[in-house]
């Protein structure tokens, strides 16, 4: 099958976050995508089916499959707008989250998301043990969501990733803050889906998106992710949708034998 890694909220090679997208003709079986998944040890890889009017896309961490996923979304567009079809300039993925659709205005691609909006719940001695710092805020939706004093406080954090695995009823972690330059930064740890620390992470904006633009009081704002790798995204609150904007790179183009 045709392979790409792709460079995901970011038009520079080795920054952004890498995805790796499978072009099929039709399903493999579960086990072997986990083990392609597995094998090319990314954060996420994308298997891409082609149908009548859309495309059916599924993502895979290196150890389960995920219900929603951004950079691999943005990835798998990419790689259908440079690749497959030049020029789609609306492309429909059938997913688990329902039907996405997905943009391309020039070099952007913009993502339009389910909104996932976080409630409150109390601060843990649990979750400050797990950061390693003081928590402002706690709030819960797919992911748990942690707000700390500012932007350093998030650039410097070294979280207890044993600790990280034991916060209860949560994908992955998302520590945030007020950004400087932009309106909002965040990181994102998933032990429990092989992720330590994701360099961009489309979904966790999902639920950081609402959150901001209520308390910002605002619906447009650009968002930094502050790992190694960085990421910038351009957010929009659309009440129950979410609209997230990046950019994308080409890092490698193969095939997969997934026979001797």
């Amino acid at each position: 099958m045709q392979y790409y890694i792709i460079d995901a909220f970011s038009d520079q090679l080795f920054k952004g976050n890498q995805a790796g997208v499978c072009i099929l003709d039709e399903w493999l079986s579960d086990e072997l995508m986990q083990s392609i998944a597995f094998e090319n040890n990314l954060a996420e890889t994308a298997f891409v089916v082609k149908r009548a009017e859309h495309f059916d896309l599924r993502w895979f961490t290196p150890v389960v499959e995920m219900d929603l996923c951004g950079h691999a979304t943005l990835a798998s567009a990419f790689v259908v707008a440079n690749f497959v079809d030049a020029s789609m300039r609306e492309i429909k993925f059938n997913t688990r989250s329902g039907m996405l659709v997905v943009k391309k205005n020039d070099d952007w691609f913009e993502m339009d998301f389910p909104s996932r909006k976080p409630k409150a719940i109390e601060v843990t001695e649990l979750m400050e043990q797990a950061v390693g710092v003081k928590i402002l805020e706690a709030y819960q939706s797919r992911d748990m969501l942690l707000i700390v004093e500012n932007q350093e406080t998030v650039r410097n954090l070294k979280p207890e990733q044993s600790l990280v695995s034991k916060l209860p009823d949560s994908f992955g972690l998302i520590v945030s803050a007020v950004g400087q330059d932009v309106d909002f930064v965040s990181r994102f740890f998933a032990p429990n889906a092989g992720i330590l620390e994701d360099p961009v992470t489309g979904s966790s904006h999902a639920t950081l998106i609402p959150f901001w633009s209520e308390r910002f009081g605002k619906d447009k704002m650009v968002a930094e992710q502050l790992s190694k790798r960085g990421g910038t995204l351009i957010c929009e609150n659309c009440g129950d949708r979410v609209k997230i904007s990046g950019k994308a790179t080409l890092y490698l183009e193969g095939k997969i034998r997934t026979s001797n």
